[in-house]
């Protein structure tokens, strides 16, 4: 057991849980006064209900024994057996295995947290709290196994996602995307609200930011070069992001808003994140460029169609991810040279996307399907005119009488 490199992964921990309350803060800021607090309870109760959930079967289907590369077997750590203060030699050699599974929780709680933004405004509490466990146990953990298990099928194919690329932000955003198409348009009176709270926004932006740096750097699993290197690219790439994000707005006849500038920045930490350990500080700079731009195109495509997805998880986090992992495929170091003259590792990082985007699209489908059955998963009309915050929560920011 290394103390640096448990110092290092606590550290990393903590981090990682602000980054729950950012998203929360981040997304609030968005919606109208009347969905702050059902929008930023959906992103805090993720931390109550997948934490059970990680403890009862999830750690063991994303971490257990390996069922044919795609799924960890359920019985080899149920209700965290056998995870304590002793070392896996595979999985956490340098540290205590309940460290390893207390980090790896902070990915599966933001997770589900971040496709809240698709459908913000207009589901249930309590069918969300459902898909939440089921999205959990039926997408997050396979994923999470066959990219990280070291006998995950995508593992073994070869495809490098150092902190997350495809396990949570293809898979958030995929998941995202079939949401809103399965829960169809707000009600018109309730789709063009200006953001209620810019300062939520920036507040939880800054969170963000700041909890990346333990979901990157700490995914090296030691106290060592790779983490910073891995700090130091997921700054540069956000703030590069950032950067593009505005001036594409200028360019387009915008004004330079705070909003961009949190939308550019989140956009740059989600590309790099598949890459973060593996591409130099001038090739993280050309991600969050390429990132920015190619994200604040989608978002002004998805604003001029008829797809709903409220806070644009699918254009930032969806698409952000994909051009993080094609990215990583391109830029990815190899013993300190950059890969040249061979399409290998790009045409995996390839396949592994339509891998988790086929994949993820069909099962996350069924999820909203299943949920739907057993819980309708959209509010009625009234409640959604109402707002969730006093339909679903009794309770409001707004002065009483007014929505």
């Amino acid at each position: 057991m290394n103390a640096a490199d448990v110092a290092l992964l606590i550290t990393a921990t903590s981090l990682i849980f602000l980054m729950t309350p950012g998203i929360a803060f981040f997304y609030g800021g968005m919606v109208h006064p009347k969905n702050i607090i059902s929008t930023l309870l959906q992103s805090f109760i993720c931390l109550g209900v997948v934490s059970v959930t990680w403890f009862l079967v999830g750690f063991s289907l994303a971490f257990g024994e390996s069922l044919g590369g795609v799924i960890g077997n359920p019985f080899t750590f149920a209700f965290m057996r056998n995870v304590g203060e002793a070392v896996d030699p595979a999985l956490s050699p340098t540290i205590p295995l309940i460290l390893f599974a207390l980090f790896q929780l902070k990915f599966a709680i933001i997770t589900p947290a971040i496709i809240t933004g698709s459908f913000a405004g207009r589901v249930k509490f309590k069918s969300y709290v459902l898909f939440t466990c089921l999205f959990t146990l039926f997408i997050y953990a396979p994923l999470a196994h066959m990219t990280w298990h070291p006998d995950g099928f995508l593992r073994q194919l070869g495809v490098l996602d150092f902190a997350g690329g495809t396990v949570v932000h293809m898979s958030s955003g995929i998941a995202a995307l079939v949401g809103a198409i399965f829960l169809g348009k707000r009600l018109a009176d309730n789709s063009n609200n200006h953001p209620a709270n810019i300062v939520y926004v920036l507040l939880g932006t800054g969170m963000l930011w700041f909890g990346w740096f333990g979901f990157n750097a700490g995914s090296a699993l030691a106290a060592n070069g790779v983490a910073a290197m891995a700090f130091a690219t997921t700054h540069f790439a956000s703030a590069a992001a950032m950067v593009t994000w505005m001036l594409m707005d200028v360019l387009v006849g915008r004004k330079p808003t705070a909003l961009g500038a949190c939308l550019g920045a989140v956009v740059g930490l989600v590309a790099i994140t598949p890459a973060a350990g593996y591409v130099s500080i001038s090739s993280s700079l050309l991600i969050g460029i390429v990132a920015a731009c190619i994200c604040n195109y989608a978002v002004r495509l998805r604003s001029r169609s008829e797809l709903d997805d409220t806070l644009d998880v699918f254009p930032c986090h969806g698409i952000g991810g994909i051009v993080g992992m094609l990215l990583t495929g391109l830029l990815a170091l190899q013993g300190g040279l950059l890969i040249t003259g061979s399409w290998a590792l790009f045409s995996v990082q390839a396949v592994a996307l339509v891998v988790v985007c086929l994949g993820t699209a069909a099962i996350s489908y069924v999820l909203y399907w299943l949920t739907d059955k057993v819980s309708s998963l959209r509010v009625s009309p009234q409640d959604e005119a109402l707002g969730l915050d006093i339909t679903q929560h009794d309770e409001t920011i707004l002065p009483t009488g007014k929505n």
